[in-house]
């Protein structure tokens, strides 16, 4: 690489305003008083709060400096694997900040809330149309939520035909909440490997569906990046033992506009919002995730929901099968906004050259990088590819090692270590927003450092030297954390 994006800069240290403050200092004039002073009775009084005093430069200075010290989507390539850290277009911003949405109250009467719930009626039949399914809730509020709300689905399902079940499947390559969200539901995971090629073999899932069996959650595309091609007939084994078939669609920015889960034997998906339609992610969420289902889970799902009648759209709760609410009020609902913004700017074309566009990213990386890391499975992948340290483990080179000089170089990490079946994995996600230039950037520091790696591997083990903070001791704060605020 002819030159690193990353350079030690001017990037200044803070203290905390607490220690900024000085005693007299302040960042506005208060009117002159027009009345008379009247004090509190004693009783009334008490000491205040610790403000600092500061001064309008300390105040501004303070946060822009904190500023610098963040990295994310608006300032370069964030090429997290199984996260979809995809750039926000600004315009989903401003609808979500117009004062109709954003000072609406959910407690407010539908009559007062039209615009609101029309928003909301028009946002699920998108969802359902996208993915091929026939009714939406938006009331999970982030990925794993919508997954719990899946759980419950199939079990308000099992029992509506008077069947308790107790297992659920789950596949080596499914995400880690998966799981958790059939425990923390009452089920017993049930582990089944994926075959040589990644991907889920209709023989595995015979093997181990039985009567006892609700269901099967699976990760389409799953954590690999792979498309698991056997779905249909996957659905079908489930199927023939009345089970249900539950993709987590946190990876559908691959497939959005391409394939209609609903038509492949999917019975319940749920979508992240800020991954897949473009609403930020992480400290920039919150999050949203919808779940769709097919006809004969309508009626399970959660209460109120929005319908239309009469020319007017109401919140009904009449549904006796409903496993109520899952949401204190109706979702999400700033996100949801920012998501149908998305979708209506980009139109059914353009969602769909989306996700055209994050495969062809992905697979250019694959590519350009599998002589140089070694590539866990040679094939076409979807959105993301996962690479390994196989190659640099005789240099006492790791994947951590390789992540943290990454960032001298300027980029953010991608992820690693996950998924577990890879072992020293680097899964890279680089999602449809970036252009070629910036994946050769990327191509050309993971180059640069593989030969690093090789030629000067201490320098890789003290990484990273050029950002405000340094490698921290991970077994001491593993041992030993720090939890003061």
């Amino acid at each position: 690489m002819k030159e690193s994006l990353g350079t030690t800069g001017l990037i200044l240290n803070e203290p905390l305003l607490w220690e900024k403050g000085k005693k007299g200092r302040c960042g506005f004039s208060i009117p002159r008083r027009d009345v008379e002073s009247c004090p509190l009775d004693e009783d009334l009084t008490c000491e205040g709060p610790d403000f600092p005093d500061l001064s309008e430069v300390d105040v501004v200075r303070h946060y822009t400096r904190l500023s610098q010290w963040n990295f994310g989507v608006d300032s370069g390539m964030y090429p997290l694997g199984s996260c979809t850290m995809k750039y926000s277009p600004k315009t989903n911003e401003k609808q979500a900040g117009l004062s109709g949405f954003s000072g609406a109250h959910p407690l407010l009467p539908a009559n007062l809330s039209q615009g609101a719930l029309k928003i909301m009626f028009e946002f699920e039949q998108y969802l359902a149309e996208i993915t091929g399914m026939d009714a939406t809730t938006l009331q999970p509020a982030a990925g794993a939520h919508g997954e719990l709300t899946g759980m419950l689905l199939i079990y308000a399902f099992h029992k509506s035909k008077g069947v308790r079940r107790s297992k659920i499947i789950i596949p080596d390559t499914a995400h880690g909440t998966n799981p958790a969200s059939v425990t923390l539901c009452g089920y017993r995971p049930v582990s089944v490997r994926s075959n040589e090629q990644g991907i889920l073999s209709a023989e595995a899932i015979a093997d181990v569906m039985d009567d006892d069996t609700a269901g099967i959650m699976v990760t389409n595309p799953n954590t690999l990046g792979l498309f698991e091609e056997n779905i249909q007939k996957i659905a079908e084994i489930v199927h023939s033992k009345d089970g249900l078939v539950y993709c987590d669609g946190a990876n559908m920015n691959a497939v959005m506009g391409i394939v209609q889960m609903g038509k492949i034997g999917v019975d319940i998906i749920h979508l992240n919002l800020h991954k897949t339609f473009s609403t930020p992610h992480g400290g920039g969420g919150p999050g949203s995730g919808p779940v769709c289902v097919k006809r004969h889970l309508e009626s399970f799902l959660p209460v109120p929901r929005v319908i239309q009648e009469n020319g007017r759209f109401i919140l009904a709760e009449n549904y006796p099968e409903s496993i109520d609410k899952v949401s204190a009020f109706h979702g999400n609902f700033g996100v949801m906004i920012k998501a149908y913004s998305y979708i209506r700017s980009m139109g059914p074309k353009n969602l769909k050259k989306a996700s055209q566009l994050a495969v062809l990213n992905a697979n250019y990386i694959k590519e350009r990088l599998k002589r140089t890391l070694h590539l866990a499975f040679d094939r076409p992948c979807m959105h993301e590819c996962v690479f390994s340290d196989k190659y640099q483990v005789a240099h006492k080179v790791m994947t951590l090692d390789m992540a943290k000089r990454l960032m001298d170089y300027g980029f953010h990490p991608p992820t690693i270590y996950f998924p577990l079946v890879v072992n020293g994995a680097i899964m890279i996600e680089p999602t449809e927003t970036e252009s070629k230039e910036d994946l050769d950037q990327y191509i050309e520091a993971f180059k640069a450092i593989v030969n690093e790696a090789r030629e000067n591997p201490d320098l890789l083990h003290e990484a990273p030297k050029s950002c405000k903070v340094k490698r921290l001791d991970e077994a001491a704060a593993a041992r030993k954390p720090c939890l003061a605020g």
